[in-house]
Formats: C-alpha cells, structure tokens, sequence
C-alpha cells in the first residue's frame, strides 16, 4: 500500500461505486446471456436452468465477499495477484497474476473477434460487405485479418490510456444500451410464455454426457463419476457451463487502486454488479424457455431464433445489435483488468519496472496498457480461436480458491488490520467458497486441467530464471 504512494507509480483516484458497479454489469453481461441461456437449457437442464444460473451465482457469490473483504482491506492494483500476495506469499502471486495475464489476453482477443463477427453479420444485412481478407481467419475461408477486431482493441487501448474516467463515462453509455435490449428482450418475451413449455420443470436424467479421453471431466477420471444430463445433477453440470457467464466481477477489484473511496465502495461496486446480474439472467433463463420448448432450442442464437418461432423475427436484429454493444465492454474490461494485474506486477519487480510508470497527465499505466494492446490487437486479428470459456473458467476459479484462503490467513496474521467490509462466518463461509469453486473445476474437461498445468510450469520456470532475482522483496530482504 506503500508503494501507491510513489509518484511515479501512482494511479488517479476517480471511481465510484456507481462506476464500479457500471465497471461489473458491463464486463459480466455479454454473449453469455444471449446464447448460453438456451444452449445449456437445451443440452443439461432444461427449465431448471434458471436454477443452474442461481448455483453459479451462489459459487460467484461466496467468492464476492471474500474479494469485497480483501478489496477494501488492501486497495491495491491487481486483485487476485495482489491479494495472495499480501497473504500466501511472492510465489504463489507470481502463479496467479501469471494465470490472470494470459486468461485476460486471450479472453479479450476471443471477446474481440465475437464483436466482429456480430458487427459483420450487421453490416451485411445493411449491405456492406468487408472483403475476405479483412474478415479474419476461419476454417471454411481459410486465413484472412480480421481488421474490425484489431481496430477495436487498439481504440479501447487509447481510450484505456487517456484514463479511468473517460473509461467509465464509455462503460456507462453502452451498460445503459446494452441493459435496454436485455430489459426489452425479457419484458417483450414475457408476452409469449406458454406455461406447457415449462413441463416438466426439471426433465428425468438420461444418464452421463457420454465424454470420453481428454473431453471427460476431470472427476470423471479421478473417481468414476459420471455427470448426467437433465435431472438434479443435470443441473450442477450446467452451472460449470453457466458460471462463464459470470466471470469479470473479480476484475472490479482491479481498479480498487483507482477508487475514490475504495472501503466503502468496492464491497457495493462487487456484489452490486453480482446481484444485478444474477437477476437479469435468471429472468432471461425463464423467459427463453417458457417461449420455446427447451427441446426445440437453437445452440447458436437460442434467444434470436425464439423470436422468430413466435413470429417476431425482427428482435433477432435488436438481440445481434446488443450482443454486438455488450461485447465492447467486455472487452474494454477484460483489457483494464490484464492491464492493471501487468502494473502491479512489473511495480513488485516480478517482471520488468519499465511497465510500472504511469502517464504524467492522465495517471495511467500508458507503457503496460500500449504494449499489452498492440500485442493483443495483433493476437485479435490474426486468431481463430473459437473456444477458450473452458480455460478461462479453471483460472477464474483458480484465483476464487486462494482469494478465500488469503481471508482465512490474513485474519489470523494480521487481525489488527482495519476493515470496513468483514467477511462474515470466517472460517466457514470461505472454506465453502473453496469447496464450491474446486467442485465446478472438477466438471471441467480434462483437456483444460491439461493445458492449465503447461502454462503453470512454463510460469514457475520464467519466475525463476527472471522474476525471483528481480523482485524488490527479495532484494529488499538480501539488503537487510
């Protein structure tokens, strides 16, 4: 906490809970409610999907408390890396903001392409069409740039560059859209439920989701277990698929460092955004599935193509149009975070201190946020990556567990800290949140534990060959 006084390393505090609340709701609501809703109805619950989004969202929420108490308490740059940081220790920091790099590089990169292909889909009902070349990489056309994806990312890097503020005014204007669709979609589809559509509520189990090798889940392969599809189990497989849907409240906690008031607002700004959303989509779940029968769904565009099944094809225009709004704030957010965890990690040393210095006029770290951008944007024009939720799950996941370890350890190593947002039931509420967090990473594939481990290592050997050696606690500690 020292070090955010240090000019040279010192970010402007303008957010309030309000921003940080518009920060949450923008980055948490994107495709996810828009296709996951019927995809996972259709496939592992039914109905009851609205019960899975509740599960995850209680998963979501355990964790919320425990980052809303570690938020206030130590409002620094870099949640989760900063979190374990000040409670488990270098090392293990170094694992996770290393985990939190990628996740956010590659989610903004697979978040920007999703905006281009919707923003085409919209140019080519107006009849413009972007040449082949320009319109990126894809197994039918072979490759190409995708030009849309690149010059999004570049232009939230400048907006990023130019400050918080500026970010939060952008985030607020497209929330506000982006909640006007959703809100639209959920009150029109209200006018077309159909109560039979909704029996039965939780359909009879037909038995595992027959995956096999690498694409079984994990849990599977350590103990035999078979998730099902449909019945009550259906429904906590379907949690694990919904729970992407919840993932970027814990970047809010990535700007407690840019907080006006971060004490008292970063807990509102945490679980606000959380309860916000949470409600919207289980709202979505229900009306989706009473205005089609959950067997009779689309995968791609479950929430268009209901429309167009009670005859309203034109809310598949307002339902691409929101989708295409919601997903620049995804990635906006998904930027500001890997951005601020890339600051807070060069500032502790652990990889170069170049990154750490911030704009002398806007208070902002320009150096990481250019950097990361450009190689991002590059990485977004290039990429056909179509499917990393899985991944960026497991690291989500991943940091929920040693965020509610961290409260349990520093409440024991420091209990004379002040706090003004308590985690309450400590130890219990957190040693749940744990449990439920490693029982999602276990219906996780395999393949994913597989390629999380690789990256893992290949993180543990760059910390050792650079980051131990450049660490300021480490040299710290050798001068003392």
């Amino acid at each position: 906490m020292q070090d955010t006084e240090e000019p040279e390393h010192q970010l402007k505090r303008s957010l309030s809970a309000l921003d940080l609340t518009v920060f949450g709701v923008g980055v948490i609501i994107g495709t996810g409610i828009f296709v996951l809703t019927g995809t996972v109805a259709k496939n592992n619950a039914g109905p009851a999907v609205a019960l899975a989004f509740v599960a995850a969202g209680v998963v979501c929420g355990l964790a919320a408390i425990c980052y809303a108490e570690l938020a206030s308490t130590v409002p620094v740059a870099g949640s989760a890396y900063t979190f374990s940081f000040a409670t488990l220790g270098e090392l293990p920091a170094w694992i996770i903001g290393w985990d939190l790099v990628l996740e956010f590089a590659l989610g903004t990169a697979v978040v920007a392409v999703g905006w281009s292909g919707y923003v085409r889909s919209l140019l080519d009902n107006a009849g413009w069409h972007l040449p082949q070349a320009l319109s990126g990489t894809s197994d039918t056309d072979g490759f190409g740039f995708d030009l849309l994806a690149f010059l999004l990312v570049l232009l939230l890097t400048g907006v990023l560059v130019l400050g918080m503020k500026l970010s939060a005014r952008v985030t607020s204007v497209v929330v506000a859209i982006k909640l006007a669709v959703v809100l639209l979609v959920i009150i029109a589809g209200a006018f077309f439920i159909k109560s039979e559509n909704y029996k039965p509520f939780i359909p009879p189990a037909t038995g595992s989701t027959k995956a096999s090798g690498l694409d079984s889940p994990l849990i599977q392969v350590l103990f035999g277990y078979e998730p099902t599809s449909f019945g009550v189990q259906g429904i906590f497989t379907a949690a694990a698929v919904v729970f992407f849907a919840f993932i970027g409240f814990d970047i809010v906690a990535t700007a407690a460092e840019e907080t006006k008031n971060p004490q008292r607002d970063m807990p509102r700004g945490i679980l606000g955004s959380l309860f916000i959303c949470t409600a919207l989509y289980v709202a979505v779940s229900v009306v989706v599935t009473g205005m089609q029968k959950y067997t009779e769904l689309s995968v791609d565009a479950p929430l268009a193509d209901a429309f167009k099944a009670t005859g309203h094809p034109w809310f598949a225009g307002v339902i691409s149009f929101g989708a295409a709004v919601g997903l620049t704030t995804v990635c906006m957010i998904l930027l500001l975070g890997q951005t601020r965890v890339f600051f807070a990690m060069s500032r502790d040393g652990l990889i170069p201190r170049f990154f750490s210095r911030v704009h002398p006029q806007f208070r902002t770290p320009y150096r990481s946020t250019i950097l990361l951008g450009v190689l991002i944007a590059v990485i977004a024009g290039f990429t056909s990556i179509s499917e990393l939720a899985a991944l960026v799950n497991i690291g989500t996941l991943f940091a929920f567990v040693l965020v509610a370890v961290g409260v349990i350890i520093l409440r024991r190593t420091r209990p004379d800290l002040p706090r003004s947002f308590r985690t309450p039931w400590v130890p219990v509420l957190p040693i749940l949140s744990v449990a439920a967090s490693l029982w999602l990473m276990l219906n996780l594939p395999s393949e994913t534990w597989l390629r999380f481990g690789i990256w893992m290592v290949i993180g543990v050997v760059v910390y050792f060959l650079y980051g131990r050696s450049h660490s300021r606690m480490n040299r710290a500690n050798k001068g003392a």
